[in-house]
This record gives structure tokens, sequence and C-alpha cells, in this order.
């Protein structure tokens, strides 16, 4: 579905720009989540707030960068070769065009409902995939990406749809991707509606592909999350991830090459490669976080990827608030510690660039929190609501 389909009744969609997309209806579309996806990386998601009174359901304007400076010794973004400020001037192009850009997922009225949609892709793990010859668990990355960030509104996923592009079709190979795909949906309990399977003779090299996938799912009007509520004192619950889930990887390449070490070496200390721990799939959250969010007390929530801590969380805080993160608050997964090791990498490019081992961040009541922290499910207080803005940490 494009921005013309839907007309003028589109008050919030997620629209993602690769280099072979059309740009959107500017007369058609009022409100959009527009993620930049660079080639060499996942993905820039870049947000502003929307105007309109009926899709102003993230009111922080944020745009997100991995990074903006490659001083120092240590391998940053920019080093990778990420070019955060044609980004950026991409974003103002296209605000122009689509005013009130903005959340993690795209908000459609429909009736006492909004439908809640969200795109996204893997971007370079697929580089890891091609090399190590795992491909059977690709798909649930995909799906995890789409479906992680519309329960950000409190939306159940409804169904996903896919699209899968390579220069020449390798059956076998095209069907271990999309039993990744299918079990991703399980995990998510929405159904795959479909997808696309194009075939572009010399467009990609012999053996790859690429993927990108959509999610749609529902939640009441009056259920929506969009943070407004929240306060000062209120408590950041962490939900952990298995690793480096699906943003970083352009880095984690150079930190790789730099390293000397290969995908069949083990990961310094632990019993597993580095190839087995990269590639562990993202972590799909929509039964856990649904399963919370239906006894009460959650105000907001931030699906941690490109930015990390630093500018994820602030996108879900109503202006004049901010974060405290506490240090050491959480186990950090060995592999984050191996790539900030051998990429020589400040801490704060490590925050801004990944999860650090907490995938999902919720904004509770205390009342929430303490509930939550003492039903058995792995959860961590891992900060807490400030006055003023952005993140510090403690």
């Amino acid at each position: 579905m494009n921005a013309t389909t839907v007309g003028a009744n589109l008050e919030a969609s997620n629209y993602a720009v690769r280099p072979s997309c059309q740009k959107p209806n500017s007369s058609s579309v009022s409100g959009s989540t527009h993620k930049f996806c660079c080639l060499s990386r996942r993905r820039t998601t870049l947000s502003l707030t929307s105007r309109k009174s009926e899709t102003k359901l993230y009111s922080k304007s944020k745009v997100v960068c991995m990074s903006s400076s490659s001083q120092g010794a240590g391998l940053t973004y920019k080093d990778a070769g990420v070019d955060i400020d044609a980004g950026s001037e991409l974003v103002r192009r296209i605000a122009k065009m689509a005013p009130g850009i903005g959340g993690f997922g795209g908000l459609f009225p429909l009736g006492d409902s909004y439908l809640v949609a969200g795109t996204d892709g893997v971007g370079t793990k697929l580089k890891l995939a091609f090399e190590t010859g795992i491909h059977d668990t690709i798909g649930i990355d995909l799906v995890a990406m789409s479906v992680n960030d519309i329960i950000t509104s409190g939306a159940k996923p409804l169904f996903f749809l896919d699209y899968y592009a390579t220069s020449r079709l390798d059956v076998d190979l095209a069907e271990k991707v999309i039993k990744g795909i299918v079990d991703g949906c399980q995990q998510s309990d929405c159904a795959l509606l479909g997808g696309e399977t194009a075939e572009m003779p010399d467009f990609y090299a012999d053996g790859e592909y690429d993927l990108s996938g959509f999610a749609v799912g529902i939640v009441k009007k009056e259920s929506v999350i969009n943070g407004k509520n929240i306060s000062v004192g209120d408590v950041l619950i962490g939900l952990p991830s298995s690793g480096v889930h699906s943003n970083g990887f352009s880095l984690v390449r150079r930190v790789l090459a730099k390293s000397g070490l290969s995908l069949k070496d083990k990961l310094p200390g632990e019993s597993i490669t580095l190839g087995e721990a990269l590639m562990a799939p993202t972590v799909i959250y929509v039964k856990q976080v649904l399963d919370i969010i239906g006894k009460g007390g959650i105000k907001g929530i931030a699906h941690i990827t490109g930015g990390g801590f630093t500018d994820n969380i602030p996108r879900v805080f109503p202006d004049g608030l901010g974060a405290r993160i506490y240090n050491n608050s959480w186990p950090v997964p060995p592999v984050f510690k191996w790539i900030q090791k051998a990429g020589s990498i400040e801490d704060g490019e490590m925050k801004r660039t990944f999860n650090m081992g907490i995938g999902m961040v919720l904004v509770a009541s205390k009342e929430a929190a303490e509930r939550i922290l003492s039903e058995g499910e792995t959860a961590y207080r891992i900060g807490e609501v400030i006055s003023g803005d952005g993140v510090s940490y403690q």
C-alpha cells in the first residue's frame, strides 16, 4: 500500500526510504514515521513530532544519529561509512513534503481503534548470514524489527508481509529464509499474509539477497501508549536482549576485521563462536510486553535499536523529562564487551549504537514496576525518569 492508496484519511504512517523508493505523495500524507536506511548499516531512525492533535502521540522531537564524530582512537559509526549529515538533510527535505513525522510506528484511525504499522529490514547483518551460512533465523530478525516497533504503542500485531529480492532465485535458500519469517510470525502471534519475491539479475551478488518486512497491528484509541502521562519518578524497566539484535553490524564488521578473528573463532572467554553470538536472532517481545501492558501501569515503551539508549528512550518522553540510567544495573552480554575492547570504542559510542543487553525499555509507575520485577520474568530496574532532557548515566 502506498501513500496514494490510502488518500486523505491517512493520519500517520511508517515510511522507509531506500535508494529505489519513490517519495511519498505530499498531498495525501499528513503524518508519518520516516526511517533513513543507510546501505552500510541497519538504519538511522529519524523522527519529528506530528503537529496534528489526532496523531501527536510522540511529543519529543528527535533526530537519532549513530555517531557525530570520528575523533579519537576508537572506532565509530562514521568510520564505518555512515554519512549522518546526508541522512539528516534527507529527513529535512522529506519533512517539507510530509510535515509531522515521528514515533516507532505509524497510526491510522479506524473507528474506535488505530491500525499501527511498521516497516524495517535487517541491514548488514545479512552480510554475516552470507558468511556464516546461517539463514534460518534471519527471518526472525526481520519480523522482530517491525513487530517490536508497533508494540511500543500497545498494538497487537495482526499480520506481516515480506519482500525478498535476489539476483537468481535459489529455492532452497529462500525456503530457509521464509521459514525464519514464519517462525517470527508464530512468536508474534500474527499471520504471514503474503509477500513479494523479486528476481533481479545482475543487481545483487551471486548467493546474496535483501529483505524487508511490514507489520500491521491494532490498538483501541483509549489504550494507546503514548508517553503523555510519564512523570518524574517513574521507573525504567529493561527487558534483556539476546545480543546485538539487528543494528550496528557495519561497526561490528569493522571491529571483526580489526580484531583479526574470524566468525568461526570462539568469542573470547565463551564457548560459542563469534558467528553464533552475532547471529543470535532478535528477541520478539510481543507476547511478554502485551501481557505486561494488560496488567496496567505502563506509560511508555522504547524499542532499543539504532541510537541505543541515548536517542531511543527520550523519544517517548514529554518535553522537559529525561532519563537517568543506573550503571551496572543489568548484566552486559560478553559480545558487547568484546566489541568494545576489540574496537577500542568509547562508552558513549557504545550506548548510542548498541542495545548493550537491553532490547526494550518500559516506563512504568512505581507500583507496576514492583509487580513486574517480582513476577519471575527476567527484567531489570535500569533507571528512572527525571526532570530535564536526554539521558544521563550514573
